[in-house]
């Protein structure tokens, strides 16, 4: 039996990053979970299987990622609250549903967790799926430590029912397959009962009118994102250098920064909502140094970003870019 499904707020349990993402999935109360297989991803579909029976919660391995986003939005549709997962690849199969979501929306809570694997460690690619983001106009977030997960994943919930949109999660290998101590919160007592509303049809369309109100909420989720405790600095108030980071670069810059003794010299700081970018975060630590050092995996998707925002902001940053 999974630990996932300890009914013990406050204690503290050794978990697997994927199983730290099942048991925010709990916390927030889902109910409805559906994956295809594929690693770095699997234990979280497989952890909450186990705890399912005594849950009273739906959960099934579906035969691709796209007929997995499908269920978890059927349920999302019905006022539940509904997750998919799936590897890197997966997302490529799911895309052509998920851009059509997006415009559609959604009602309950629905999210879609995305395990990448830089250095292809059990994978034929190591696609970097943060771009899915971008293209769909739908927040992102990315776990740095197993509590984040855990924390991350059931705030995830609640920021997909407040904007009516899915929630990404991009994880990692070295967050999804390692383990950490994470604190237990409550369990929901209280299930929601799925309900259709038929008075109007669920469509993407008029795409003119959809698109904007897409737009619209991805606005609203900035201001959101903006006060996030997930984004955070870490250093001197005005360091030499500026390590600007996501995702497990976190760990990897505090460990090298710690290992280096350069703790007055360089600051880290990180960010949890990496679409939309927090601007009013941004611009305070980007004010802070001229030489920043991006840390990500895989691709410069922070970078490629952050440059594009400081570009536009250049007369208040001084012209650093």
């Amino acid at each position: 039996m999974s630990l996932i499904g300890t009914d013990a707020p406050g204690q503290r349990l050794l978990l697997m990053g994927n199983e730290a993402i099942a048991r925010g999935a709990l916390e927030a109360g889902v109910q409805v979970c559906a994956a295809y297989p594929g690693n770095p991803s699997s234990e979280i579909i497989g952890s909450l299987s186990q705890v399912a029976g005594e849950l009273g919660i739906y959960v099934e391995w579906s035969v691709n990622e796209k007929v997995a986003l499908e269920v978890a939005a059927a349920a999302s549709l019905a006022g539940l609250r509904g997750l998919a997962a799936m590897k890197q690849n997966g997302l490529n199969v799911a895309s052509d549903f998920l851009l059509n979501l997006n415009l559609s929306g959604s009602k309950g809570g629905l999210v879609v967790v995305v395990c990448d694997d830089p250095s292809a460690l059990s994978s034929s690619n190591e696609e970097d799926s943060r771009a899915f983001a971008r293209i769909g106009d739908l927040p992102l977030l990315e776990p740095s430590s197993f509590q984040e997960a855990k924390e991350m994943t059931r705030w995830a919930f609640e920021i997909s029912e407040e904007l009516g949109l899915p929630c990404l999660i991009r994880s990692v290998t070295r967050v999804s397959h390692a383990r950490g101590n994470v604190e237990l919160g409550e369990l929901p007592a209280q299930r929601r009962r799925a309900h259709f509303d038929t008075s109007r049809p669920i469509l993407p369309v008029p795409v003119i009118w959809t698109h904007k109100i897409l737009h619209e909420k991805l606005s609203k989720c900035r201001e959101r994102f903006e006060s996030s405790g997930f984004n955070l600095y870490r250093g001197p108030e005005r360091p030499e250098l500026m390590i600007l980071t996501s995702g497990a670069g976190w760990m990897y810059a505090l460990e090298a920064v710690s290992n280096l003794g350069l703790g007055d010299r360089v600051g880290i700081a990180k960010l949890g909502t990496t679409w939309p970018l927090p601007e009013g975060f941004l611009e305070e630590q980007l004010a802070r140094c001229d030489r920043v050092l991006f840390v990500e995996e895989v691709d410069p998707f922070l970078e490629g970003n952050v440059k594009g925002f400081a570009a536009q902001r250049q007369e208040s940053l001084g012209g650093k870019v």
